[in-house]
């Protein structure tokens, strides 16, 4: 960031002298013109008026907040507000302020919703005193048939009771509910595989069963659902994932059309799942999705579908692309991409011309900007720890969701390492859209015109109108398109989708893999000694005021001009055109050799290395995050799945020495980092 210097040091009055002082500052935070004036008021009279406009509100069960605008209405552009910087650091110092700075830590921790204990054996204690036992919910299933239904119970839910072995047997289900249709066990202590299929096996009519959270899925291989599905030939719901016998009763059941209310059907024609608009098939395990039940007769008003989190193998994608185009109301589709139906969302569309949104993104935006991987409901990547985690800990991994960066400078140079801080409670509330409401910027405050009395802020304004009880947003990737990664980079706040990272590394590495160019033959060189014919010292033309300085030896002398010099020893690159705009000459010695970058270089030694030799095992897997970010994120993620090591060392390619390098294994941070410049990994 950068600050232009007052020639004195009196302290700014007025708006004339604000301006002249932060004229930069102000262009570059992108603030309205019209909001200069309200912005130097509030920072002159030192106001922090947000709280009068905005309140912070839990979300996420508690492990985030969001901030909600208070006031009636707010125009675009109406108002600009000051939002303090609650933590401001270097990299090095972050863990040893947070350990000697008195409850900056507890501060951190509670604006990053990490200082919560995990109480959730407490709760589940607590709530699990007020629940009935199994013979009592039993009773209470059969009177509420009886007063409301035909008497027969369809449904039943015995969840979370302890139900060991031995009690499960003594309900004597089978003989009580031999009509049962749904039956759930969730949560219990069953471990008997043997008696379990005994029972469950005696429902013929059982259309799903859960037995998720017990201790014989544990045990269990594929032996059990193959012996529950065979002795119920009828199940299409096993462990809330379809089986191959899916079909109206499972579709019926995630469009609402089924549940405990009403268990079988009350239509009187044949097509119970004609009034079905909105489809939800996520996660449902879904092999094969060309099924009768499945189709644009049974649903002919379908207008929604989701189906993520389905492999869908046993279909192509041009049968897939069949069925879809079918459904002529079809309106909004959630897949998972890349996924059953490709790797691109631009030919999804072009396949199915009806739809108008592909997972929640407006189908036009795809086609306008033409990225092949889309998602608006994205999972947020929310901070995880456990109870015995220090609190410090807890904020060095939670705090890459949350920081931001600057990087100061002044006439004369740029500073080195950059600046971390994290925005006050009002500030970190802000919530990520890619379509936000307000925008955020740094701003370096300097009343006495000087850099040396800077105060750094960050001001808020709206950049669309406003009302009470909207979500207030900002773009955590303002001014960073596709063309410098963004799909990729926001990984760093959600879980984007793993498969299309890790296809893009497999490909990266066969890529490698098949490149091995032969070794050339090297010819000896001998060394030859410079002099000048009539012995006098060797001018020397350098740019660089350490080798002016130091240069004192009799041999050599400093020269002006570099035509006139026998040896050139520049920080500049000289290529052919500088060549013969100052008239250096091929006789003349230069401390560089064409193409030298190739080897000088981090970045573009790394790149050397993998043209010509691919990957050897010498060379570390090596990344240049301004290019190969998803081949990165896809080799992290494989790491990670295999708990192979994933401790990465970040190395600017621009600088020299250890300046901004860091050795991390967070894949947010990771990300983060490449915002205080290019990065090599």
């Amino acid at each position: 960031m950068s600050a232009t210097n007052a020639s004195n040091g009196s302290r700014i009055e007025t708006y004339e002298d604000f301006v002249k002082v932060h004229d930069l500052l102000l262009a570059a935070s992108g603030l309205p013109q019209s909001l200069h004036f309200k912005l130097f008021q509030k920072l002159a009279s030192e106001t922090f008026d947000g709280g009068a406009h905005f309140e912070i509100e839990p979300c996420e069960e508690g492990r985030q907040r969001r901030l909600l605008l208070t006031s009636e209405t707010m125009a675009k552009d109406s108002n600009v507000f000051l939002i303090y910087h609650a933590w401001t650091f270097r990299l090095p110092d972050d863990y040893k302020q947070l350990q000697e700075v008195p409850g900056l830590v507890q501060r951190m921790a509670a604006l990053m919703c990490v200082d919560v204990e995990d109480d959730g054996g407490s709760e589940q204690a607590a709530e699990s005193g007020g629940k009935m036992t199994a013979e009592e919910v039993l009773e209470s299933e059969i009177r509420n048939a009886k007063e409301t239904g035909d008497g027969f119970v369809r449904w039943l839910e015995l969840e979370e009771l302890g139900l060991d072995d031995a009690t499960f047997l003594s309900l004597n289900l089978s003989t009580k509910f031999p009509d049962l249709l749904a039956l759930s066990l969730c949560g219990n202590k069953l471990e008997n595989q043997e008696q379990l299929v005994e029972e469950v096996t005696k429902f013929k009519n059982l259309k799903a069963l859960w037995l998720n959270n017990n201790p014989v899925l544990e045990k269990s291989d594929c032996g059990m659902e193959d012996a529950i599905l065979q002795g119920c030939p009828k199940l299409e719901i096993y462990n809330s994932r379809f089986t191959h016998n899916f079909g109206e009763w499972a579709l019926g059941f995630c469009a609402d059309v089924y549940g405990k209310d009403n268990p079988a059907s009350s239509h009187q024609g044949n097509l119970p799942l004609q009034s079905v608009t909105s489809l939800d098939l996520s996660n449902r395990g879904i092999h094969n999705l060309i099924n009768k039940a499945f189709s644009p007769f049974e649903m002919s008003n379908l207008s929604y579908l989701n189906i993520r989190g389905n492999p869908i193998e046993e279909n192509s994608v041009s049968d897939l692309f069949g069925l879809l185009k079918a459904f002529y109301c079809l309106q909004s589709l959630e897949v998972d991409i890349p996924g059953p139906l490709g790797g691109s969302a631009v030919e999804i569309l072009e396949s199915l011309p009806t739809l108008s949104s592909l997972n929640g993104v407006d189908a036009s935006k795809i086609l306008e900007s033409e990225n092949h991987i889309v998602d608006s409901m994205l999972q947020l990547r929310l901070p995880e720890w456990t109870a015995e985690e220090p609190l410090a800990d807890r904020v060095l991994n939670a705090m890459w969701l949350y920081l931001m960066t600057y990087r100061l400078a002044d006439e004369e140079k740029l500073d080195e390492n950059p600046v971390w801080y994290v925005m006050d409670e009002l500030g970190s509330a802000l919530r990520h859209s890619d379509e936000p409401n307000f925008r955020v910027a740094p701003f370096l405050f300097m009343p006495e015109g000087k850099l040396a009395s800077a105060v750094s802020f960050s001001i808020l304004w709206p950049t669309q109108n406003v009302k009470r009880g909207d979500e207030c947003t900002r773009d955590y990737l303002f001014g960073i398109g596709e063309d410098k990664q963004r799909s990729a980079r926001l990984t760093a706040w959600f879980y984007t989708p793993q498969k299309y990272f890790i296809q893009e590394y497999e490909k990266h590495l066969k890529k490698l893999q098949s490149k091995c160019l032969p070794s050339l033959s090297v010819k000896s060189s001998a060394t030859t000694v410079v002099h000048r014919s009539d012995g006098s010292a060797l001018r020397v033309y350098t740019d660089i005021p350490q080798i002016e300085e130091f240069l004192t030896r009799p041999e050599f002398v400093i020269t002006n001009e570099p035509k006139d010099a026998d040896i050139i020893w520049t920080s500049l690159q000289i290529d052919e055109e500088v060549k013969k705009a100052v008239g250096i000459t091929d006789q003349q010695y230069i401390n560089q050799f064409p193409f030298e970058a190739c080897l000088v270089m981090k970045h573009h030694l790394a790149d050397t290395i993998q043209k010509a030799q691919g990957s050897p095992g010498w060379l570390q897997p090596t990344y240049n995050l301004e290019t190969h970010l998803s081949q990165l994120i896809g080799d992290y993620c494989l790491r990670k799945r295999d708990g192979l090591n994933n401790l990465w060392i970040l190395k600017p390619w621009n600088m020299a020495r250890t300046i901004d390098t860091t050795v991390i294994d967070n894949l947010s941070a990771i990300i983060r980092l490449m915002e205080t410049g290019p990065k090599i990994c």
